[in-house]
């Protein structure tokens, strides 16, 4: 019996306090604690945040190629630091990743009707020999698209034949390029008129971005793919 009653009274506060607790709900009373709870986990702080994001499309462009277009990204390297990159299609073409670029001139060709890459080299400007790009780029056949980023330094070993070559691809600024430049750019075999495709930035250390180099420079777009291809 003397357990009993003890037990009783925990039993009689215990019903009340549910009770009272039942009706704060169920009036709304705004000091209970499930309504101060509720606050808290509705606060903006927690709240699951559903922003929209900007989508992206092949190669990161913020909107879609039309039909008959191959969609690119061209970045020159960054210094001697950061190396560049080549996309087309979706498909990463050359990059540090893929451990297929290095200092001087990065070139892609591609066949301008389906999209494949035909080959993928670089070419040092500093130490190299001018005569390995000379082979890569004298035989090109009507049709091939020539995908082009520097790094480091694409210029010093450029001779008039090469800047004459890349110039009929359709390059503005071959004719210029110097010693660090930042340059990037998307020719044609068989082009008629002068690439829209095309960026260039002079090393000035007045204007570089990084110490000896200018920055790096972006080129994007679509490009109408060929009717006739590479022969």
């Amino acid at each position: 019996m003397r357990v009993a009653g003890p037990l009783r009274i925990v039993v009689l506060i215990l019903t009340a306090g549910l009770t009272w607790i039942m009706g704060s709900i169920l009036l709304g009373t705004h000091g209970s604690s499930f309504s101060r709870l509720q606050q808290l986990f509705s606060s903006p702080e927690n709240a699951v945040t559903t922003e929209p994001r900007a989508r992206k499309y092949k190669c990161g462009l913020p909107q879609p190629c039309p039909e008959q277009h191959l969609a690119f990204r061209v970045v020159s390297g960054a210094a001697n630091v950061i190396g560049p990159k080549i996309c087309l299609e979706d498909k990463m073409l050359m990059s540090s990743v893929k451990d297929n670029v290095g200092r001087g001139l990065n070139i892609a060709l591609v066949n301008g009707v389906n999209g494949e890459l035909l080959e993928a080299r670089s070419f040092d400007m500093w130490a190299g020999d001018v005569n390995d790009l000379l082979k890569f780029i004298r035989p090109l056949h009507e049709g091939t698209l020539v995908f082009v980023a520097s790094y480091d330094d694409p210029a010093t070993k450029m001779n008039d034949e090469t800047r004459k070559i890349f110039s009929e691809l359709g390059s503005t600024n071959a004719k210029e390029l110097a010693f660090r430049d930042s340059w990037v750019f998307v020719g044609a075999k068989g082009v008629q008129d002068k690439s829209p495709f095309e960026q260039h930035m002079k090393n000035s250390k007045n204007t570089n971005k990084y110490e000896g180099w200018p920055e790096a420079l972006e080129l994007e777009g679509c490009i109408p793919q060929r009717t006739v291809g590479p022969q």
